[in-house]
């Protein structure tokens, strides 16, 4: 599994910055929408392993690794972006969506043709507007999930009582 030292970064900042911003969303944040967060990784997951199978995107380095390439993507930026969205929003659900298209267009319109130009990645079998559809979709499952996780626990909660 041979990788370019400017993959090797990218991946690095891929990973610590988004999970480092968690260090200011505070505990009591932290805690009400991580399980939103690990289960939007954990669904991603997944969605990455179709689209490589599909062969939605093409690496640049020559072997192909899931370890090394779709995975820093899952772990890094989605679940500390996922919890910064809901932390902002949650409970007006327009807003949301209007914050989850802004930053999902920026991935899928901008830095996208930034990771061509860098030579980290590139779309193969989309578009840039069908990776955007591809990537906003899992908003409305993540926002789905936290109402329903909160509705759980508040009847739990209640319950104790």
């Amino acid at each position: 599994m041979k990788i370019t030292k400017r993959h090797f970064i990218f991946n690095v900042v891929l990973i610590a910055i988004p999970w480092l911003s968690l260090l200011f969303i505070g505990k009591k944040d932290f805690k009400r929408f991580s399980p939103a967060g690990i289960m939007i990784i954990i669904f991603e997951i997944f969605n990455h392993i179709y689209g490589n199978k599909r062969k939605f995107w093409k690496f640049y380095d020559n072997s192909k690794s899931f370890l090394r390439d779709e995975l820093p993507f899952s772990i890094g930026p989605y679940m500390p972006l996922s919890m910064w969205l809901l932390k902002n929003s949650y409970g007006n659900f327009k807003k949301f969506f209007l914050l989850n298209a802004v930053a999902d267009a920026i991935f899928a319109f901008f830095l996208i043709e930034l990771l061509k130009k860098i030579k980290i990645i590139r779309l193969n079998r989309l578009n840039n507007l069908q990776f955007f559809f591809y990537i906003n979709y899992k908003a409305y499952l993540l926002y789905g999930f936290q109402y329903l996780y909160e509705k759980i626990m508040l009847k739990k909660n209640t319950s104790v009582q």
